[in-house]
């Protein structure tokens, strides 16, 4: 090829390894960016509140569902709080959970008045270890609620118990109706625990467990029984349907042994996958759908 004569001033000649050097440096930046651009859109998601809106409130509705609706609490809570004598409707006391509140009616719990929410709102976190699952504490210790303040401004609630000293997937929501499938003991939903015992288990209390554990309460049954690690052997992952109050706990303490740690990593399908201890991630429009249409035992 013949060199352009006159016009070599105007070119910068570059030897073949430096044009190689130099290509690699762009790919390298490109593929940074794209990196940091990936990440920056997971983020956003993580954070983004994906919007629900609900429909119109219905006529005839009844008033625990109505008071669920409203982002107090669960249906099966907002029971009590009728019974306590802690609910008005157009100033008048209701004693029955069932009392069917018309669009046009006042209704008040504690002497504030609620009305059904029109955004819902569904989070899930990660629970560390020394929070109380509550919406509010008399002695003033630090709450689940602390963990969520900034997420939003709608008013939700845990669905569900974690004890203080048990860590793990918790739900929140303002979806009085989703709250009441969850928890309601007919649907059989699935949790899975990680459990850290102070000694082994032995092959003849794992056998015990699994046939039904007589507990004050009843009959406590485990639908699945493993060893995280066949060497560890007070490592265990149980998998449980039961909602009775501290249910895993006592399972183990039945047969003598103290549980040194507790970790819910399953609830209803949704895992703590890729959210830190103590941090939150709002749920996918696909996770609020699988969720609302689960099947029994799912």
């Amino acid at each position: 090829m013949k060199k352009r004569a006159g016009f070599e001033k105007f070119f910068s000649v570059k030897k073949g390894s430096a044009k190689k050097e130099e290509i690699k440096q762009e790919k390298r930046k490109w593929k940074k960016e794209r990196s940091d651009n990936i990440e920056a859109k997971k983020e956003s998601l993580k954070t983004k509140q994906p919007v629900f809106k609900r429909k119109e409130v219905e006529a005839q509705m009844p008033l625990n569902k109505y008071i669920a609706h409203s982002g107090i609490c669960s249906r099966r809570d907002a029971v009590e709080l009728i019974k306590a004598g802690k609910v008005k409707v157009n100033n008048e006391l209701i004693l029955e959970p069932g009392h069917k509140i018309e669009p046009t009616d006042g209704v008040t719990v504690g002497g504030k008045k609620i009305q059904p929410v029109k955004n819902l709102v569904y989070i899930l976190l990660n629970k560390p270890k020394d929070y109380i699952t509550t919406t509010e504490d008399p002695q003033n210790r630090k709450t689940v609620l602390d963990l969520i303040k900034r997420a939003t401004s709608e008013r939700v609630y845990p669905v569900g118990r974690l004890d203080r000293n048990t860590s793990g997937v918790l739900l929140f929501t303002n979806d009085g109706d989703l709250s009441q499938k969850l928890t309601h003991p007919s649907n059989e939903i699935k949790k899975v625990y990680s459990v850290t015992l102070d000694k082994p288990l032995t092959k003849k209390d794992f056998e015990a467990i699994l046939a039904g554990v007589p507990l004050e309460d009843g009959i406590a049954k485990v639908d699945a029984l493993a060893f995280a690690d066949p060497k560890d052997l007070k490592q265990v992952g149980i998998e449980i349907h039961s909602g009775k109050n501290r249910v895993v706990r006592r399972i183990f303490e039945h047969f003598g042994y103290d549980v040194k740690g507790l970790d819910r990593v399953i609830f209803a399908g949704l895992t703590k996958k890729n959210i830190l201890r103590g941090k939150w991630r709002f749920l996918t429009e696909k996770e609020v759908r699988d969720l609302k249409y689960f099947k029994k035992g799912k």
